[in-house]
């Protein structure tokens, strides 16, 4: 059984869908370094920026309200940045005393804040339309493309691949556990089920699960290795050559790199 909600590859008609792999790559590569790259609180810039991506996924049928509810998992780890609030020194907001710590929070602290916020956020919706229309074996011949380190692009593909294994597996183990978890039923006398087991029992159980998990996949693992230096694999995973890109292609890469290029320089004219 393949645990197919771990690919987040949608088959759609649309243009974005139908651009080439590599470029689709390079210029999701290229908005992220843009968005990186914008200077602090150039808030306009984010607005264009924001504008930007949000008009790729309606353009690719996406929809906006798939892409935000996936950006909004990662969100939470945005909090990591919440010390910059503090340890910027600037105009004084408040001051929050926590016994003999006392933080002193500032305007320059909150803009950085929020800037950090922001560029994750669409660095997070440009990866989503970039895994959401594109398979997987079009975005590792993207990476062969711009040459990433042939290791690196082998290790994302077996990764990959071994995922839905890993997957399978613990879909297995928990129906195993279901299977020799029952409750009796009522009985006739009118008394109630056996109450649900203690937490502490089935954190056991999910403890010796995982461990189950962990030994069935190095052993699958080795023996995976094994049948695969035994067929010639040398570290590398071949394929046929690229085909080169087309006009239209070309000119998408070229529009989209151009459009990146004016916004980065409109973020340092804002920044200056």
């Amino acid at each position: 059984m393949h645990v197919h909600y771990l690919d987040p590859h949608r088959s759609l008609e649309s243009p974005v869908h139908a651009l080439d792999g590599r470029v689709k790559f390079i210029l999701t590569v290229a908005f992220i370094l843009t968005a990186s790259l914008t200077p602090y609180a150039a808030w306009p810039v984010y607005i264009l920026l924001l504008a930007t991506i949000m008009s790729v996924e309606i353009l690719s049928r996406l929809g906006i309200g798939y892409v935000q509810r996936r950006a909004s998992l990662a969100l939470p780890f945005v909090l990591a940045a919440l010390p910059l609030v503090f340890s910027i020194e600037g105009t004084n907001l408040f001051t929050m005393r926590l016994g003999s710590w006392t933080a002193t929070a500032s305007l320059e602290g909150l803009e950085h804040f929020f800037s950090v916020g922001l560029k994750s956020w669409l660095s997070i919706q440009a990866g989503i339309v970039l895994t959401s229309s594109t398979s997987f074996p079009d975005l590792l011949q993207a990476m062969r493309a711009v040459r990433l380190p042939r290791l690196l692009v082998a290790m994302f593909g077996l990764m990959w691949r071994y995922l839905f294994v890993l997957a399978d597996e613990a879909v297995r183990l928990i129906r195993a556990r279901a299977a020799r978890s029952g409750r009796p039923a009522p009985s006739a006398g009118g008394a109630g089920p056996r109450p649900m087991p203690r937490l502490a029992w089935r954190a056991a159980v999910a403890g010796g699960m995982a461990g189950n998990l962990f030994l069935r996949a190095f052993d699958r693992s080795d023996r995976i290795y094994g049948a695969m230096l035994s067929r010639g694999y040398d570290g590398e995973v071949r394929s046929l050559p690229n085909s080169p890109l087309s006009l239209s292609g070309w000119l998408s890469l070229a529009g989209g790199l151009a459009l990146l290029a004016f916004l980065l320089g409109l973020g340092a004219l804002f920044g200056s």
